[in-house]
């Protein structure tokens, strides 16, 4: 049987397979709260054979939004619009993950159809917050608001009030990002970060944000239960964030409480010039990070193939392989994938209403 439909357990979640839906934002929600539009996204990944579908980066306040459209987690009264979501994917066979998410200084944004650019108050935009007072760039050039130590507090809180949100809906897999120019990741990159107090500087001031971050949910996000984080792990221009620093982080990411990385990269800065696309192009960083810190670990960017994705599990460079455009492409990938490798039965990976008629 091919390693990438084998079951795979962390604590006390097991996937029925190797394929994730990795969180990809929709800007369809409405003040926050995700829609049936989120519904038939997640819920048809789920159907299509994944082992685990994950939420889009939702905000855990209404500042931290990248658009007015972007999901959030910051009221009550979204559990239970979640956990009609969060139950759907579970009926399906999948796990229901969510992504916790602060855009930082890259919020207050238009829509991606809509320019992608920032937003004036007067169409609705908002005020920005940062480590540091220093505007992204290009089409984002709104200057953020410095935070204060203050500011620093109440976003910690909102992840852990959050994080509560999504455990009460029913989600059994958490990922905290880290990534993308996002406001951890700001915190993270020297290239965003240009504080002189302890959260500024030095190796160990720039990670406390995000070491503080996940402490904290990790008291209130139950310990059977799987801890992830989304990280660029390289900014890819000189004076980022390096591979071999991130390896160090990761390390003490771990020994925080986080139980497996989404290895991811870049975004903090305008100019991605520098970045080597290709096919699987983060997987040797994958797994450097998977053998070097010693945790489990998630590959993505630009898999396609079953066979790419396949081959990653068996030499050992992830757990788990991240699908994102591959899954709008086609979200009976799982399906496919399980024929091509010559999976017996592959039609298993569906659910029976289509599995009887489609055969193996």
């Amino acid at each position: 049987m091919a390693v990438l439909f084998s079951p795979y357990r962390l604590k006390d979640v097991e996937l029925r397979n190797r394929v994730a839906v990795a969180p990809m934002c929709q800007y369809s929600a409405v003040d926050g709260t995700p829609t049936d539009w989120h519904l038939v996204h997640l819920g048809s990944r789920a159907v299509g054979g994944a082992g685990l579908v994950i939420v889009e980066a939702t905000a855990v306040s209404p500042e931290g939004r990248i658009s007015s459209g972007d999901t959030g987690f910051y009221r009550d009264d979204q559990i239970p619009v979640y956990a009609r979501i969060a139950e759907f994917i579970n009926q399906q066979g999948a796990v229901p993950g969510i992504q916790l998410a602060h855009a930082g200084r890259k919020a207050s944004a238009a829509r991606p159809w809509e320019g992608d650019a920032h937003l004036d108050t007067a169409a609705g935009g908002w005020e920005t917050i940062a480590p540091s007072a220093v505007a992204f760039g290009g089409n984002l050039p709104k200057l953020p608001r410095e935070m204060s130590t203050a500011d620093i507090g109440r976003v910690q809180t909102d992840f852990v009030a959050a994080a509560k949100r999504a455990l009460a809906a029913g989600f059994r897999w958490l990922e905290l990002h880290f990534a993308h120019g996002y406001l951890a990741h700001e915190f993270y990159s020297p290239l965003s970060n240009f504080r002189s107090d302890s959260y500024g500087g030095s190796f160990e001031n720039r990670t406390r944000f995000l070491r503080e971050t996940l402490q904290a949910v990790r008291r209130v996000w139950p310990e059977r239960l799987p801890l992830t984080a989304r990280l660029s792990v390289t900014d890819w221009v000189a004076g980022g964030v390096t591979l071999d620093e991130s390896i160090e982080l990761v390390r003490l990411l771990k020994n925080d409480g986080l139980d497996l990385l989404d290895v991811s990269h870049g975004f903090v800065i305008p100019d991605i010039s520098q970045i080597p696309w290709g096919p699987g192009f983060m997987v040797p960083a994958t797994g450097r990070i998977r053998n070097e810190a010693k945790i489990a670990t998630a590959a993505g960017w630009l898999i396609t193939e079953p066979e790419m994705a396949e081959e990653i599990i068996q030499q050992g460079q992830a757990e788990i392989v991240m699908l994102a455009r591959e899954l709008l492409r086609d979200p009976y990938w799982p399906y496919h994938a399980a024929k091509k490798l010559g999976v017996d039965q592959a039609a298993a990976v569906l659910p029976v209403q289509y599995a009887r008629a489609v055969g193996s």
